[in-house]
């Protein structure tokens, strides 16, 4: 059972994180202060805000996290490819002010805007959808494929978002085109130089033929990762082992998370967390704890 945060450090083994979460800043369903209330109603000690590219919604989490009694940690889940393959990083505590981070980032979020009115136009002929249905609440958010999952839902062609995604979404429909994407080691050093904490996120996903490859990994590590995030709903439980085995002989730290977007994704805030020891080895070092 998980207990919040206590002040004098009581309980610490109990204390649990969720430490990935995604907001309406980015493809989820619920605000910072909802994912807040709920994590409160959970009994977790305190999650991270990781919305895709963006940093957003860190202020109205750090604030319904102080009101709620939890732990915040401030971070994004950003957009990378390595030898080809998507790569997702986490990154916690970063400074939201480094420049050549910021630079990278909206060149990231501009491509995904023109990837996605370029997919609603292709779309757009063969189901009855439009540009201003998807980009509904304008730029407040990150835009990419979940808002136009999320239209094609409301129009009634799909039952919800996993089954647009496996059709008309997917990599390899007509419709889909892929988007830019920062290489993965470079992120790595723009996260380290900004200050922050660099996780791979689930890499095991069943989406991929493949568990990410070793070798690429050791590149990574030696890029400075400083964890894996083994402990998540979509890693295939069977690719887990060897990751294991090679993140212990290399020193990277095992994370957990929910990868919650709320109503998007069927992933539950707190199915999957992290202890308070990885929560404050992260702290420990990143330019933005809180």
């Amino acid at each position: 059972m998980s207990i919040r945060l206590q002040t004098d450090g009581s309980s610490s083994e109990l204390l649990r994180f969720d430490l990935h979460t995604h907001s309406v800043h980015s493809d989820g369903t619920t605000t910072p202060s909802e994912i807040s209330q709920l994590a409160a109603s959970l009994g977790l000690a305190g999650f991270a805000l990781t919305d895709h590219d963006t940093t957003e919604g860190w202020e109205e989490a750090r604030a319904a996290a102080s009101a709620a009694g939890l732990a915040f940690l401030p971070g994004m889940e950003i957009t990378t490819l390595h030898e080809g393959r998507s790569t997702h990083l986490l990154a916690y505590g970063l400074d939201p002010s480094h420049e050549d981070l910021n630079i990278a980032l909206a060149r990231v979020r501009e491509s995904r805007v023109g990837r996605a009115r370029e997919m609603v136009r292709r779309l757009g002929v063969d189901y009855d959808i439009v540009w201003e249905t998807v980009n509904a609440e304008g730029s407040a958010r990150t835009v990419g494929r979940p808002h136009i999952a999320d239209a094609l839902v409301t129009a009634g062609y799909f039952a919800d978002r996993t089954a647009a995604f496996a059709d008309v979404l997917r990599p390899g429909s007509p419709y889909y085109l892929p988007t830019y994407a920062i290489d993965t080691v470079e992120a790595i050093r723009m996260v380290r130089d900004a200050g922050g904490v660099a996780v791979l996120a689930h890499p095991a996903a069943g989406r991929h033929r493949r568990a990410v490859d070793l070798s690429a990994l050791a590149t990574l590590v030696d890029a400075g990762l400083w964890g894996i995030e083994l402990d998540h709903p979509e890693n295939r439980s069977e690719w887990i082992p060897v990751l294991a085995e090679f993140a212990d002989a290399h020193g990277l730290q095992v994370t957990g998370a929910s990868d919650y977007h709320g109503a998007g994704k069927a992933n539950l805030l707190g199915e999957h967390t992290s202890s308070a020891a990885i929560w404050e080895a992260i702290r420990g070092q990143v330019a933005v704890p809180s």
